[in-house]
């Protein structure tokens, strides 16, 4: 994790500055552009379809204002053109650097290009920027770890293992019915999270002791365009209608965001599953509350914690670096290949959430409380 220093950065500048709540714009609105004097500084979010980006917008919205600049932030509703064109009305409102949580890494080329002749820094959020030589850092988790914390969430839930990965001493043979579900094609980390988690699977599916019934085990069969959660469900509906009409079940289902989960557990409900000893083990990421309720509810076995204000630290402190002629601080110059070059990048830690750990993870935390848990 971070450093003390780095942690407390943001911290130890606010001092003596106007504290102000994040809130982002309306769906393809205007940004508000309020704060300090420090500068503008742009923040292009892809949608607030998904509460992560909603928390994510509004942390770092938060904390470069407490850092005293103006921020313009921006929700593309996963448009494309939307987000090219929010990101050039920041170029041309004089932003001095920006943020950019993409849509699709690989349509940024021109508007970046016009960003670099303007010197103006960029900082992919979280999802690596493709194809284009002006992106200057990166602030995102071990994407590849997440994937094998997704894969051992399932083990773990099917009794093969404990939640680091390690065999269990009583393990069952199985057989185990698997399916398998990847994120957006169009998202650099999506390949992340499903490498991480099939190399984790894989062994499991050479012994048989784990079965993908339907015969999707490559990433593009698996993959969810715009980690959309009725797009899930209708594959999940076609699975069980195609694969498990002969009365066989699904014993766990490898999905890599909560939102996925919600639109599997909505296919499974729908086809006459009910939670109890055949409801099939679910992942998830992100502990967005309602997949944090359905933890608690038995429906979704785990989730993937990603504390979203330490990425937004992390994003907030290189941009005010850059702004002061600093280097920003990183740990990985290796990983991160985005076609064009090696994008230096600062990586969190995750942690995988269970119903025995939300208190301490999620509540002790402050990321959610109780009420909000329970309500």
């Amino acid at each position: 994790m971070k450093s003390t220093k780095f942690l407390f950065a943001a911290a130890t500048v606010a001092a003596g500055a106007l504290m102000l709540s994040g809130c982002g714009s309306s769906a393809g609105g205007s940004g508000g552009d309020s704060g300090g004097d420090g500068g503008l500084i742009g923040v292009a979010m892809p949608t607030k379809s998904s509460e992560r980006w909603i928390q994510d917008g509004n942390a770092v919205k938060k904390q470069l204002e407490d850092q005293g600049y103006t921020v313009d932030l921006q929700y593309a509703e996963d448009d494309i053109p939307t987000q090219v064109s929010q990101i050039e009305n920041m170029i041309t409102k004089g932003a001095k650097a920006l943020i950019i949580a993409s849509i699709d890494g690989t349509t940024l080329t021109s508007v970046l290009q016009e960003a670099a002749d303007g010197d103006i820094p960029v900082i992919a959020y979280d999802r690596l920027i493709r194809d284009s030589e002006n992106v200057n850092y990166y602030a995102s988790f071990d994407n590849y770890k997440v994937g094998v914390q997704q894969a051992n969430s399932l083990l773990n839930g099917l009794g093969l293992t404990d939640l680091d990965g390690k065999a269990a001493a009583s393990a069952p043979a199985g057989p185990f019915n698997i399916e398998l579900f990847a994120g957006s094609p169009d998202d650099n980390n999506a390949t992340f999270f499903w490498n991480g988690a099939i190399d984790t699977l894989q062994p499991y599916i050479d012994k048989k002791i784990l079965v993908v019934k339907s015969g999707q085990t490559d990433f593009q069969q698996a993959a969810t365009l715009r980690w959309d959660g009725e797009t899930a469900q209708k594959r999940m509906e076609n699975i069980l209608t195609s694969t498990y009409s002969d009365g066989s079940k699904v014993n766990a289902v490898l999905s890599p965001y909560d939102g996925i989960s919600r639109g599997i557990i909505s296919a499974l409900t729908d086809a006459g599953y009910s939670v109890g000893a055949e409801w099939p083990i679910i992942s998830g990421q992100d502990a967005e509350i309602d997949s944090v309720k359905a933890i608690v509810a038995g429906e979704q076995y785990a989730t993937i914690f990603k504390d979203t204000r330490k990425l937004a630290e992390v994003a907030v402190d290189m941009a005010s670096a850059l702004l002061k002629g600093e280097e920003p601080e990183v740990n990985n110059t290796e990983d991160y290949d985005n076609g064009k070059k090696v994008v230096p990048s600062y990586l969190l830690e995750s942690q995988i959430v269970v119903k025995d750990n939300i208190k301490e993870v999620l509540v002790d935390s402050g990321y959610w409380t109780e009420d909000e848990i329970n309500g």
